[in-house]
């Protein structure tokens, strides 16, 4: 019924408009000849074309209407159904729907940028959604690991017949993998927050040496206890502009890494220079290194390349240096080879 009374209100319009045109186009026409050829036309003549002339925009008027109509099939109607069966797949969960361009013939410029629009948020929405699974199967294989070992740990508790020192291990361990629990869901939050831009940067300007010495000085009793060298070479009087707790993050994030991976006896260094639009950061370290194929995956969620590692970290803090990073506008690159240990760059806007 609707597809009737749109037909009927297009072939009214067609109707219309022929009738204005033609009518005006014989009247034109009619006017010149009597003009030039002094006719003179009587009633009858005037009625038979009338006749004529009314018949002939009624076929004109169907002609276009069915002309139209096939034109809207070919170029609007298929196109849109095709689009809106796409979007009902995506809708149902089905983020690999895609939409064909029109062919040719039907080819209009304003469909065809709807299309790459709608492929590309097809496209954004299909990898959104694998991150989506990923995290959340990392999420729940990093909460398994620690929760077993508070499981196990506890179990032990129960035996009657342990000595203090056992009892003093394995509470040590539940205490532990709390706490390793603990801060991986400090991390996600953190995380989750800075993905959906829930966190917003308060800019100012302070000294960044300051800021590198006072992170540098948390770790102290970790290189005193692993007899681990420490390097300093920070420039004074570098003023940057940014989140001074954002960035607390980064540093905090990239030194627990280093003195993490570097062994005992090894290196740790700490270097700030500044150029004239940048503050130039560098951490590195003495320790295992790691390959190409590693470090090209080091700033995703859960990986972690060193496994001997794992216990001591969730593969979470490189990710939210990278975003902290990414909302500063700052950059950050790392260079590392196996055995010989790993360099983190970082570059921050100077005030």
């Amino acid at each position: 019924m609707r597809k009737f009374l749109r037909g009927l209100n297009n072939y009214i319009v067609f109707f219309l408009l022929a009738a204005f045109l033609v009518t005006c186009c014989i009247l034109l026409f009619t006017r010149s000849l009597i003009a030039s050829l002094d006719i003179v036309l009587t009633k009858e003549n005037l009625a038979t074309a009338a006749k004529l002339t009314f018949m002939n925009v009624v076929g004109l008027s169907l002609l276009f209407t069915v002309f139209d109509a096939l034109r809207r099939k070919l170029t609007v109607e298929r196109t849109a159904k095709r689009i809106a069966e796409a979007a009902k797949r995506i809708v149902a969960g089905d983020f690999s729907a895609r939409v064909t361009r029109p062919s040719r013939f039907s080819n209009d410029e304003h469909f065809v940028e709807i299309i790459d629009c709608f492929n590309r948020m097809a496209e954004e929405l299909s990898s959104v959604e694998t991150l989506r699974t990923d995290f959340i199967s990392n999420v729940s294989h990093e909460m398994k690991t620690p929760l077993a070992a508070m499981q196990n740990y506890g179990t032990l508790l129960q035996s009657p017949d342990l000595s203090d020192g056992q009892r003093i291990d394995y509470a040590k361990g539940i205490t532990d993998s709390s706490r390793r629990l603990a801060d991986m869901v400090t991390n996600i939050l953190k995380l989750n927050k800075l993905e959906n831009q829930q966190i917003f940067p308060h800019a100012e300007t302070y000294d960044l040496g300051e800021q590198l010495c006072e992170s540098l000085l948390q770790y102290e009793s970790v290189w005193e206890r692993e007899n681990i060298e420490i390097e300093t070479d920070i420039a004074e009087d570098v003023q940057v502009c940014a989140d001074r707790e954002l960035l607390s993050l980064v540093w905090n994030n990239l030194l627990s890494n280093a003195f993490k991976f570097t062994p005992a006896g090894g290196t740790v260094s700490l270097t700030l220079t500044a150029t004239e639009r940048h503050a130039v950061v560098k951490v590195q370290d003495t320790g295992c290194g790691m390959s190409a194929q590693t470090g090209a995956h080091i700033f995703e969620k859960f990986y972690q390349g060193d496994t001997s590692h794992a216990t001591r970290g969730n593969g979470l803090g490189l990710a939210l240096v990278k975003r902290v990073v990414d909302i500063v506008h700052g950059e950050i690159s790392v260079e590392s080879e196996l055995g010989k240990g790993t360099a983190f760059t970082v570059k921050i806007r100077r005030a």
